[in-house]
């Protein structure tokens, strides 16, 4: 099979019709074997009588139902399962995305050899207030990951199958397929133009918040992706310096007590336990020993989990 569409749907009962004739016939145009599997995450409309609806007009079009709302990571994920295409491609059902894409996504996936292509809505058809938000996040989550994206919230993109059977994403993390598809050592990421539809039915699923939860999604992405094979380089590190510093300061508060006493003959303005300095540096002791023996925990849980670890495999003669 040529391409497997993974398409989540919530209370998407309008679109479901049209877009699957859409896609049928732009698989039929361009001669492609395929499946449309859409997951139902929770509508509580008639999306998934419309599914079922579809699937009794062409075998093709498949679905699975969430018996609730469990978000768009957890349907991508589910779908990545059930795929069967080489290649796989990801939309929105709100017909926003256009499927007359696909067959050039598919060409740079199978021609050139791309792990993934993300689309990039240049020209989207969102007020200003979505517009700029997504802008800065887009650019910010660029450099903290080195992938040179415009648009990583896209739900159009295309993947090599062996990509999508070997990352795993939940909560919120579709935002960052690319940047944990890297990090599973599928690096050929690029990018397309493409179009950026106006919504035809319902509303929008997202507000403003998701810039929020997204940002702290990818500090959590961001910081299990860098330690969590080597937690005692962040957490040592930090306890180390914790340390030092608080250590450093009591010898200096035991300095001058001994100075006063022995060498200067002037009797300290305060004794030593009357200095906040004196209780910075206490705790700056017991929170770097925390630190460590946190970081050593912690590496050997990652070491534990390792000898468990199944390495990717992509090969075999």
């Amino acid at each position: 099979m040529n391409i497997s569409f993974i398409i989540p749907a919530k209370d998407e009962e309008q679109s479901i019709s049209e877009l699957t004739q859409w896609i049928s016939r732009v698989m039929q145009t361009h001669g492609f074997s395929y499946e449309v599997i859409f997951i139902d995450d929770g509508s509580t409309d008639g999306t998934w009588l419309q599914i079922k609806k579809q699937h009794e007009i062409n075998p093709s079009i498949k679905g699975l139902k969430f018996n609730r709302n469990f978000g768009k990571a957890a349907a991508l994920q589910v779908g990545f399962r059930e795929a069967q295409g080489e290649v796989v491609i990801t939309m929105d059902a709100d017909l926003q995305d256009n499927p007359d894409e696909v067959p050039e996504l598919y060409r740079m996936i199978k021609e050139q050899n791309f792990d993934l292509v993300s689309g990039w809505k240049k020209k989207r058809h969102d007020p200003v207030s979505k517009r700029w938000p997504s802008k800065f996040f887009n650019a910010v989550v660029s450099r903290m990951s080195g992938i040179k994206l415009h648009d990583f919230n896209c739900g159009l993109k295309a993947y090599k199958a062996i990509v999508v059977k070997n990352i795993s994403i939940y909560g919120d993390m579709h935002r960052y397929i690319p940047v944990i598809a890297k990090w599973a050592g599928f690096t050929k990421i690029a990018e397309k133009v493409v179009e950026h539809r106006e919504r035809k039915f319902g509303n929008s699923k997202y507000g403003w918040t998701r810039l929020v939860s997204g940002f702290l999604d990818l500090l959590t992405l961001m910081f299990v992706g860098k330690f969590s094979r080597k937690p005692m380089h962040l957490f040592g590190t930090m306890g180390i310096l914790s340390f030092l510093l608080g250590f450093i300061f009591t010898i200096k508060i035991l300095w001058d007590k001994v100075d006063a006493a022995w060498f200067s003959k002037i009797p300290l303005k305060r004794e030593v336990t009357q200095q906040p300095i004196f209780y910075l540096a206490l705790v700056a002791v017991v929170m770097g020993v925390q630190l460590f023996l946190t970081g050593f925990l912690a590496e050997l849980l990652a070491r534990q989990h390792s000898s468990k670890r199944e390495y990717l495999v992509i090969e075999k003669v």
